[in-house]
C-alpha cells in the first residue's frame, strides 16, 4: 500500500457500494442499535480485498471471521479483471477459557513454541467439554473414533482426563516429538498426580530492598503476557506465593525474600533473594 496514491484509493472505492458494505452481519446489527460505523471500517474491507489483487491470489484461507473480507477479495479481483480467488473458510479456535477466540492478548492461547511442559500443562487445564472442540480441530483423531470416545464418556466407560492426556500427548508430539510428549507426561504425573513440585522450575535472584508490584513481577518474568492478563489470573485465584493465593492484584513484594509463585497449575518461579 506504500505505493497506493489517493487516486488508486479512490479508483479501489469506487469498485464497492455502501450498500454491499453494510451486508455484513456486523454492521447490521450495529445500524439496528443505532450504533456507530466509522468509515474506517468500511475501508478495511476494500484494503484487506485488494491484497488479493495485489498478490493475483489463487486460494486463501482465513477464519469463518473473515468471510466477508474474502468474498470482498473475490469481488475486486472480478472489476480488476482477474479470476477470483477460490475461499477456504476454517471455525476458530476458542482459547483455554473457552470463551472467546484464542488469543496471545487475552492470555488464553497456547503457543506452537511453548516448551514441551507449558502446552502439555495448558491443554490439561482446558474443560471436558472443550476438549472435545480441540480433538476436533487439532487431532488426528477420525469423525467417527471422536464420536465413539464421546459416547463411551458419557456412559462412564472413558474418563474423560485420560482422554484429555492422550489429546495433550498428541499436540506436544505434533509441535515437538513423541520422546519429549512422553516426558511431558510424566512430569504431568509426577507434579498434579502426585502432588509433587516440577524439577526444572526456573530460579532468578531477585531485586534487593526495592517493593516490586506482583503484576509487574509476572509480566516482567514471562509468567504471563502482560500486566492486564496478570490481573486477570489473579482476580481468578490462579496464582500463588509460596502457597498462598494473591487476591490484591496491587501486591508489592520486596527483592530480598525467598519466594516460590506459582501461576495456574503448570507455571512455577522461584525468586532468590536479590
Amino acid at each position: 500500500m506504500n505505493k497506493f496514491s489517493s487516486v488508486n484509493m479512490i479508483e479501489l472505492a469506487a469498485h464497492y457500494t455502501v450498500a454491499r458494505m453494510l451486508e455484513r452481519d456486523d454492521f447490521q446489527k450495529r445500524l439496528a442499535k443505532n450504533l456507530p460505523v466509522s468509515i474506517h471500517e468500511l475501508m478495511y474491507p476494500l484494503i484487506q480485498g485488494y491484497d488479493s489483487v495485489a498478490l493475483k491470489s489463487d486460494v486463501e484461507l482465513g477464519g469463518t471471521d473473515q468471510k466477508f473480507n474474502l468474498l470482498v477479495g473475490r469481488d475486486l479481483q472480478r472489476a480488476y479483471g482477474q479470476k477470483p480467488q477460490v475461499v477456504l473458510t476454517m471455525p476458530l479456535l476458542e482459547g483455554t477459557d473457552g470463551v472467546q477466540k484464542m488469543s496471545k492478548s487475552l492470555g488464553n492461547s497456547i503457543g506452537v513454541f511453548d516448551a514441551p511442559n507449558e502446552m502439555f500443562g495448558k491443554i490439561m487445564s482446558i474443560s471436558d467439554d472443550l476438549m472435545w472442540r480441540y480433538y476436533e480441530l487439532l487431532s488426528q483423531v477420525s469423525a467417527q473414533d471422536l464420536e465413539t470416545m464421546k459416547k463411551q464418556s458419557e456412559a462412564g466407560t472413558l474418563n474423560p482426563k485420560n482422554a484429555k492426556m492422550n489429546l495433550a500427548k498428541e499436540i506436544v508430539a505434533l509441535y515437538h516429538s513423541p520422546e519429549l510428549a512422553d516426558t511431558a507426561l510424566a512430569e504431568f504425573e509426577n507434579v498434579f498426580k502426585k502432588k509433587n513440585l516440577p524439577e526444572d522450575i526456573p530460579v532468578v535472584k531477585g531485586w534487593g530492598d526495592e517493593l516490586k508490584g506482583i503484576c509487574n513481577i509476572l509480566k516482567d518474568q514471562n509468567m504471563t503476557d502482560s500486566t492486564s492478563a496478570a490481573r486477570r489470573l489473579i482476580q481468578q485465584g490462579s496464582v500463588t506465593i509460596n502457597g498462598e493465593k494473591v487476591s490484591d492484584v496491587n501486591q508489592e513484594l520486596p527483592g530480598n525474600l525467598e519466594y516460590l509463585i506459582k501461576v495456574g497449575k503448570k507455571r512455577f518461579l522461584k525468586i532468590q533473594p536479590g
